[in-house]
């Protein structure tokens, strides 16, 4: 399987933003009937053999413990209870409005009674529309939906690679359906100034110094699949500071700065998985260095803190 197939934005649009959407759904779902954790760590999705995954919830909130995947080989959305029971239906063929009917429905046949917290878009342009009245968003290619899952299981352990190589507090790596893009995360462990004003996503996502990494699939504002890192807050002179490969470059976006290494450009490197690597040790380092953070204390060497462990056997 090659690595990184080419999947421009342009090309499966209609899709994305209908499988987007069916995301947010499930993601309400998963926010609604999850333990909170800090920095929403209990609401993204994690990468599965087969498609996207809710991990198990349920139980605090009287729910039986179940899961809900989304199945990106088969194409069917499936819910899990612990006990066994599993009801699913498949994704091509609906529009949004018609999919969240179905999820509810399947849920409540197998007895999981879930309100969903402000059912409509979040952060999208359609964020007024209830998902029970979005016949609008209604395409899906299975072929370039499973082209998709496919990339995102190739950057997701691109990612965990590179997560490997520090020992302090970290994200997973993990699926923000807000935003429809891999993420993982580090912290310095410094708290920052509250005083200036933020939504409470913001505020709790943004609570700590942090350095973010991830890949997106493009969107209106970059209209093309991208490998990005930030740092929040933004140190002075950082887009200044070099990256690599060459390709890379500092984008403006939204007063501050976002490292970037388009798709397309990674792709057409001799050593496609490096370059990424490289990109993103080149951006941790520009933002930790300038930061002030102790990247030699924090730095895990082969995914290793025991500087005594022995070499594994062959």
């Amino acid at each position: 399987m090659e690595l990184f197939s080419p999947i421009p934005l342009d090309e499966w649009r209609e899709t994305k933003e209908t499988l987007h959407r069916f995301t947010q759904v499930v993601g309400k779902v998963r926010l609604a009937a999850s333990v909170r954790r800090n920095h929403w760590w209990n609401v993204p999705f994690h990468l599965t053999g087969r498609g996207l995954t809710t991990r198990p919830m349920g139980l605090v909130d009287g729910n039986p413990v179940f899961t809900v995947d989304l199945d990106l080989v088969d194409h069917r959305l499936v819910v899990t209870v612990a006990d066994g029971r599993t009801a699913s239906f498949p994704l091509p063929g609906h529009s949004v409005a018609s999919f969240h009917r179905q999820t509810l429905e399947t849920l409540a046949a197998l007895g999981i009674r879930v309100e969903l917290p402000f059912p409509r878009p979040y952060r999208l342009p359609d964020a007024d529309r209830p998902f029970a009245e979005d016949v609008e968003h209604a395409t899906y290619d299975p072929v370039l939906a499973n082209r998709a899952w496919q990339v995102l299981g190739q950057v997701a352990l691109v990612l965990e690679e590179f997560s490997a190589r520090f020992s302090g507090k970290a994200s997973p790596v993990h699926f923000f359906w807000h935003s429809f893009d891999l993420a993982h995360t580090r912290f310095s462990g410094r708290a920052l100034d509250r005083t200036a004003p933020a939504d409470p996503v913001t505020r709790e996502a943004y609570s700590r110094e942090l350095i973010s990494f991830g890949f997106w699939f493009g969107d209106a504002d970059l209209g093309e699949p991208a490998f990005y890192s930030y740092t929040a807050p933004e140190p002075e002179q950082l887009a200044g500071d070099p990256l690599a490969p060459a390709a890379a470059r500092w984008v403006e976006a939204g007063g501050s700065h976002l490292a970037v290494l388009r798709y397309a450009e990674a792709r057409e490197e001799a050593d496609p998985r490096a370059a990424v690597l490289a990109f993103y040790e080149a951006a941790y380092r520009a933002g930790a260095v300038r930061a002030g953070w102790d990247v030699d204390l924090l730095a895990c060497p082969g995914g290793i803190t025991d500087p005594e462990w022995p070499t594994p056997p062959p």
